[in-house]
């Protein structure tokens, strides 16, 4: 029922920045969580930057102090700012969320983050 749409993926130098955007068909205000995750090819899906209501937010060991999260609630979106970038970012990265008084999972469709070496 609700849609994610990326955007913001793209091909950097190591060092570089993107900011990644998550656009929510609903108000951002009725999600308990909302995260970005991200998948190299042949490797399992891990999770780089979770939130909950609660304002918590964590990110895998190698991506802490490189990556922040944040939103705006009036658009409708939430975004992953990504500095410092390494070859090793290279995935495909996508946002997902849940909303109070659903029990599904809902994903984007995935935006492509190539960091040249």
């Amino acid at each position: 029922q609700v849609q994610l749409v990326e955007s913001g993926g793209g091909l950097v130098q190591p060092g570089g920045s993107l900011r990644l955007s998550c656009a929510a068909s609903e108000s951002i205000r009725s999600f308990s969580e909302m995260n970005w995750y991200r998948q190299v090819s042949g490797k399992q899906r891990e999770l780089v930057a979770p939130i909950t209501t609660s304002g918590n937010t964590s990110f895998v060991k190698a991506a802490q102090g490189r990556f922040t999260f944040s939103r705006d609630i009036t658009k409708n979106t939430f975004y992953l700012q990504m500095n410092n970038l390494k070859p090793e970012d290279t995935a495909v990265y996508y946002c997902h969320a849940r909303r109070v008084g659903d029990l599904r999972h809902y994903w984007g469709q995935g935006t492509q983050v190539t960091v040249s070496s």
